[in-house]
This record gives C-alpha cells, sequence and structure tokens, in this order.
C-alpha cells in the first residue's frame, strides 16, 4: 500500500432519539488458516493469518419505528459481513481482474434485503422495517462503493470534498428532474422519503455502484444522515481538512451533530490514507495517550473487533 491507512468509527444516539438505531462496522479481510493439529512449532499460534485482502467500512441507518429500524440495520450488517466472508474467493480473486465486482457488490445487498423481507414476514409489526446502507470496499488504490438509501459517501482531496453518492429521496429526484433547487433540497418534507432502501416494504432494490481510485492523502468519510443533514458540507470539510487522527475527527463530526441539536441517532466512519508528511506531521500532534483500539459507540460504550469465522459447506 502506497500510504498508511488511518480508520476510525463513532455512532451516538444524538439528543432526540432514545434508541440508536444506526450501524456501523470496520473490517480488515484476511486470508487465514486454523491449525487444529501438527508437529510443527507455531509458537502457541493455531491461526495463521494472509496478507490483507482489503479493507470493509459501512454505516447502516434503520427505518420503520425503533424496534424494527434497529433489527433491520442489525440484520443488515450480520448478513453483508457473512455473505462477503462465505465469498471470499471473490475478493482474492479481485486483485488479478477476475471479477466482476459491481454484480458481485450488488448481490450482497440482495442478500441483506432477502434476510430483512424474510424477518419482517414472521412479524407483522416489523413489516416495514427497512435500512439505508453505504459500504466501502478498499483495495488499495482502488475503492468501490456500494449505496442503497440516505446515507453517504465522501471524499475528501486536498481542499475538495466530493459526496459520492447520491441519496435516494424523493427530494433529490425533484432536484435531478429541476423541480427543485439543490440548496432547497434539505429543507425539503421530500428529503426524509425515501425511494430505494433495504427493506421497507419494498421488494425493489437498486443498489448504487461507485469505483474511483485513492490517492495518498485522501480521506473518506462514510455517515448516517444524523450528521449531513444539521451539518454543513463546509463545515464536514474544515474538520476533515485538519490535522486531527480519526479518531478525533469522529469526535469532532458528531459534536457539531449534537451542537445543532442532535435530531436523529449519528454514526460517522473516518479513513484517512496518509502520506509520509501527513504521517510524520500527525505523530508529532498526537498526545501521549494512545489512540483507543476499540471501535467505539455513543454513550461511552465500547466494542472490542469481533473475529467471524467463514462457514464450511456440510459442517454441523
Amino acid at each position: 500500500m502506497g500510504s498508511k491507512m488511518e480508520c476510525f468509527g463513532l455512532t451516538d444516539t444524538g439528543r432526540v432519539r432514545l434508541v440508536n438505531e444506526d450501524q456501523f462496522l470496520i473490517a480488515d479481510l484476511n486470508k487465514s488458516m486454523l491449525i487444529h493439529q501438527t508437529s510443527l512449532a507455531h509458537e502457541d499460534h493455531t491461526r495463521l493469518f494472509g496478507s490483507s485482502q482489503g479493507q470493509l467500512l459501512l454505516v447502516a441507518d434503520g427505518l420503520g419505528g425503533v424496534a424494527g429500524g434497529r433489527r433491520a440495520s442489525a440484520l443488515a450488517v450480520e448478513t453483508l459481513a457473512r455473505y462477503v466472508l462465505n465469498t471470499m474467493p471473490w475478493f482474492f480473486r479481485l486483485q488479478e481482474g477476475l471479477v466482476d465486482l459491481d454484480g458481485e457488490l450488488r448481490a450482497a445487498l440482495e442478500q441483506c434485503q432477502k434476510r430483512i423481507e424474510e424477518a419482517a414476514a414472521v412479524d407483522p409489526q416489523r413489516q416495514k422495517m427497512g435500512t439505508t446502507l453505504t459500504m466501502a470496499y478498499l483495495l488499495w488504490p482502488t475503492l468501490y462503493v456500494v449505496h442503497a438509501g440516505d446515507s453517504r459517501c465522501y471524499l475528501l482531496r486536498g481542499n475538495r470534498l466530493e459526496q459520492v453518492t447520491t441519496d435516494h429521496t424523493l427530494a433529490q429526484q425533484m432536484v435531478e428532474r429541476g423541480a427543485l433547487r439543490p440548496e432547497e433540497a434539505e429543507g425539503s418534507r421530500w428529503s426524509h422519503v425515501l425511494y430505494n432502501c433495504i427493506g421497507g416494504g419494498s421488494h425493489e432494490l437498486n443498489p448504487d455502484v461507485f469505483k474511483a481510485t485513492l490517492h495518498a492523502g485522501d480521506t473518506l468519510l462514510l455517515c448516517t444522515d444524523g450528521l449531513s443533514k444539521v451539518v454543513s458540507e463546509t463545515a464536514i470539510r474544515e474538520i476533515l481538512g485538519r490535522n486531527l487522527s480519526a479518531g478525533e475527527a469522529c469526535r469532532q463530526l458528531v459534536e457539531l451533530a449534537n451542537a445543532a441539536g442532535g435530531p436523529d441517532n449519528i454514526t460517522v466512519v473516518v479513513a484517512r490514507f496518509l502520506d509520509a508528511e501527513q504521517a510524520a506531521a500527525q505523530a508529532m500532534h498526537q498526545t501521549a495517550a494512545a489512540e483507543p483500539t476499540e471501535q467505539t459507540q455513543g454513550n461511552g460504550e465500547a466494542h472490542p473487533a469481533v473475529e467471524l469465522v467463514a462457514e464450511t459447506a456440510g459442517q454441523t
């Protein structure tokens, strides 16, 4: 990799909601081997890991009421993580250019759609549950983003902040048709109405897939609308442009959203791709206290990394 990657995620309930229906995930994809028995000395290590096959970042914002939204976003994240894990060969072949990743990424979200539909079918109170989902897969220097809903992915390059994804809201559709000015979209009553998400009572899903080439010095942000609806892109660009760690950038973004009233759950994932100069400058500004290694959830809850193991066909 031509740069140092630093990544952090943070979710917060906000100032109004009682329950957090957002989810996020940061994962490093690796080949691994589980050793059951051997005559060789492996320094008591029972699992061997190969080189990284890329990073997976995602955010999800549940819909359909407190119980339904929280369940839907959790199901989507869990389903997607296991789908990716159990179709790992397409990640391995990606480096050789043998995979149609657009189709694979869409299939991953379709699997989430199927799982949420199955769960909704057995619980009448959750028939309308659904979730947004924005996922980034990074295999340096290639970035793939798959997206459904109004969570967002931003890319900061130099002083320019670009929204990679397009909101799947009626307000955005009206902007594209010329019926609404872009500056009016956020304040429109149609900005909360989704025409495309995972679940939500609809059997149709049309995810977008984006591809870009990353540069050393870039910063990637994934966020739910609890941030983007109350914090301006100017303010987001200013914070991401500061010489901050990914963790501190996340904390400042969440603080800004809460200072603006925190009307919704707020979730952010920041990934920095530091060049040598940026890495050295950041090291000089870091305090003696080390950055927490857990992914931290709002209200002081910490969630350590969890290892998922691929399922084996026929295993009982």
